[in-house]
């Protein structure tokens, strides 16, 4: 699947989702700390239904193992019959990157001329290569100039001369383990976007709570957000309400306001959500029948 067709399938998914057409029961976290965690995630929609089984093991790489596995199941709505399984990581990997880049887009000003990325792991390279694919040239940064070098030479981009630099960017996306602030209370200027990938569990956060107070914030889904992501510190300390966060789907929809002037500091929490699964999932179904070696199994 390109990324722009994932791009595609990501926002329509997050419209649906706001419209009430597509449905999403809360993720459930079986944790393990501090080794990962597992999540369970189910959406309805477009005729089917999904359970989505993934795990973040962030210490994996060091040991020769993905961070993110797992699969992705889907069944037909109307019988129940299995449909087809997915690699999840595949998917976490393509819906992360079209969300992160379809927000950037979006909430980012209109004459945007630089992107970074921070973390330069599976997910961070497809928030790259979807930029790429946007026709946007992007720097990428790692903790470990290694990795970082590596995923620039497979991609094509710069690195970035340092951390101080990828976050100076027009348009930013981080895709970290969630465990260190990257951003400190007055670190974003005037007029920048940041997309926030990698708080998307409890006790992770790349933003202070008080930079997060001082921005418009939009996130992916508030009942999750406000639970499981960036937010949930925020919320827990009074400083940011419902209210004062915006929906990122009904944004798309048309039914709320995005970046106000070229001023503002626009920031988009994501969790990750069951409906961006099932979306890429149904795209990568359409496509299905052009593959003549794909095996296929009587379950």
């Amino acid at each position: 699947m390109s990324p722009d067709r994932a791009v595609e399938a990501v926002r329509d998914a997050f419209i649906a989702h706001v419209g009430g057409e597509w449905t999403m029961p809360p993720k459930v976290y079986v944790t393990n700390y501090p080794a990962g965690d597992f999540r369970a995630m189910p959406a309805l929609g477009g005729g089917h239904a999904l359970l989505k089984w993934v795990t973040s093991f962030p210490g994996n790489p060091a040991q020769g193992l993905p961070t993110v596995s797992g699969v992705v199941l889907v069944s037909d709505a109307q019988n129940g019959q299995l449909r087809a399984v997915l690699d999840a990581a595949s998917v976490t990997a393509l819906r992360t990157g079209a969300a992160a880049v379809l927000a950037a887009e979006t909430l980012g000003r209109a004459d945007a001329r630089t992107a970074a990325v921070v973390g330069a792991g599976v997910n961070g390279k497809a928030a790259a290569r979807t930029f790429l694919a946007r026709g946007r040239m992007v720097s990428i940064w790692d903790v470990d100039e290694a990795r970082a070098r590596d995923a620039a030479a497979e991609l094509g981009v710069e690195v970035a001369a340092s951390l101080h630099d990828a976050l100076a960017a027009d348009l930013v996306v981080t895709v970290t383990p969630g465990h260190e602030v990257l951003l400190p209370e007055g670190s974003l200027k005037r007029g920048q976007h940041v997309s926030l990938m990698g708080a998307d569990g409890p006790g992770k956060a790349e933003m202070a709570t008080a930079e997060l107070a001082r921005v418009h914030v939009f996130c992916d889904e508030w009942e999750q957000a406000s639970h499981g992501g960036e937010l949930a510190h925020a919320v827990e300390a009074g400083v940011l309400r419902e209210e004062d966060v915006t929906q990122f789907g009904a944004v798309l929809a048309g039914s709320a306001a995005g970046r106000s002037d070229d001023d503002e500091i626009t920031v988009f929490d994501s969790t990750g959500l069951a409906i961006q699964d099932l979306a890429i999932a149904l795209a990568a179904l359409e496509r299905a029948g052009d593959l003549p070696d794909l095996q296929r199994l009587e379950l």
